[in-house]
């Protein structure tokens, strides 16, 4: 299904916030709102860090005014020292280069690693600190995104931190399967702004927000943010997963690495199943996160006994949070279906409008299909007694999972 060329009528009720935009009726069903959703984009869908690094460094090293990094997991290691050779260069170059890392996520992380970074010029913030004694702490809180942003004109997103666990086999890592986009157009904006606020509540200096810039650029998607930095953003990302869910009629493909759904959310995904929507779930055959891998086995049995197709990845981690509905609507970004991304962590995704770039994700789909086992009631029976107790009582801890 071809998408028309887009033409936006802007409504503007609070310039910097709610612009509602007219997307064609054959759209409007997958969004729960008009509002936010930036025309004209171009998205590039990258898949583990083979693709996705090299992207990433070639927007890094090709960086004139400013550099924008924000991510979970930030290592010292072979891949960590790429990146930082080339933040290092442009600092010292005069491309102002702010870099936001999380303390729980790059625990290790030796202060002389980042002292380089400082000393070449570069402005380091680790979010939310270990330290119990400062007011207001909070263990929980983390901030789980990864974004990237250069000159204020290319955005990269989804599920890759930087570190040798998401480097190809090749390159020296461990290859753990992901998925990431570069972005262009408007969207840009929205993303850059998203990184500013976390910036500035983590203590980084007030710079100045990315203009405006035109409305709409010369690309063929329609990508709307989704984040949950504000209070009233909390639930946002699982609002629109359950709406798209809902407005399923074809066919439902997900991939989640920490695959612990809600009760409401586990209600939509069967009712999408009993009216005939083809619903396939790719999760992590043995997770980094082992409570969670048993935990996801309680859960998913009951999933597959309702007539989802259950799929475990085989070999190293799968560590993607992708879906598409429909082959037309699609979200790559940080988000998982578990507590800790639904009441703790900041995430961030983009979702996307767009059969072509939808099409691409299902064909990525389809590729994995082929290196997973299935998982159902079965291959339940046959795991041994104490697995399934582990199981049972994973499951009952999964609100603090």
């Amino acid at each position: 299904m071809a998408v028309p060329t887009p033409v936006p009528t802007p409504i503007e009720d609070q310039p910097s916030r709610a612009i509602a935009v007219a997307l064609p009726q054959e759209l409007q069903r997958f969004a729960r709102s008009a509002v936010r959703w930036r025309p004209g984009c171009t998205v590039t869908v990258l898949r583990d860090g083979a693709a996705t690094y090299p992207a990433m460094l070639e927007a890094i090293t090709g960086a004139k005014k400013s550099i924008h990094l924000e991510t979970y997991i930030l290592a010292a290691d072979h891949t960590g020292d790429r990146f930082k050779l080339a933040l290092v260069e442009r600092a010292r170059a005069g491309v102002k280069i702010r870099l936001l890392y999380d303390a729980v996520g790059s625990f290790g992380l030796s202060g002389a690693w980042v002292d380089d970074l400082r000393a070449a010029g570069c402005e380091v913030i680790d979010f939310n600190p270990i330290a119990p004694w400062r007011a207001r702490f909070n263990l929980s809180h983390r901030d789980h995104r990864k974004t990237l942003i250069v000159d204020e004109e290319v955005a990269f997103t989804g599920g890759l931190n930087i570190a040798n666990d998401y480097a190809s086999v090749a390159d020296g890592g461990v290859g753990w399967h992901d998925m990431h986009c570069r972005v262009t157009g408007p969207i840009v904006r929205d993303i850059s702004r998203s990184f500013r606020r976390t910036w500035i509540r983590a203590g980084g200096d007030s710079y100045q927000a990315p203009p405006r810039g035109p409305a709409t650029g010369a690309g063929t998607s329609f990508v709307r943010l989704l984040e949950n930095s504000a209070r009233r953003q909390r639930t946002a990302i699982r609002r629109a997963y359950i709406h798209v869910i809902k407005a399923a009629r074809e066919s439902l493909l997900i991939q989640n690495a920490y695959f612990l759904p809600d009760r409401g959310l586990r209600r939509a995904l069967i009712r999408a199943s009993q009216r005939g929507v083809e619903v396939q779930i790719i999760v992590p055959g043995h997770s980094d996160v082992r409570l969670i891998e048993w935990a996801s086995l309680w859960v998913l049995r009951r999933l597959a006994r309702r007539g989802l197709k259950i799929l475990r990845w085989r070999g190293p981690m799968m560590h993607a949070k992708t879906a598409v509905v429909d082959e037309t609507w699609c979200t790559i970004g940080s988000y998982n279906f578990d507590a800790q991304s639904r009441f703790n962590n900041l995430e961030v995704c983009v979702e996307i409008l767009d059969p072509t770039v939808s099409k691409v994700l299902v064909a990525e789909f389809r590729q994995d299909v082929a290196n997973c086992d299935a998982y159902d009631e079965s291959v339940w029976q046959q795991l041994p007694w104490w697995r399934k107790a582990f199981a049972w009582l994973a499951f009952r801890m999964r609100r603090f999972l």
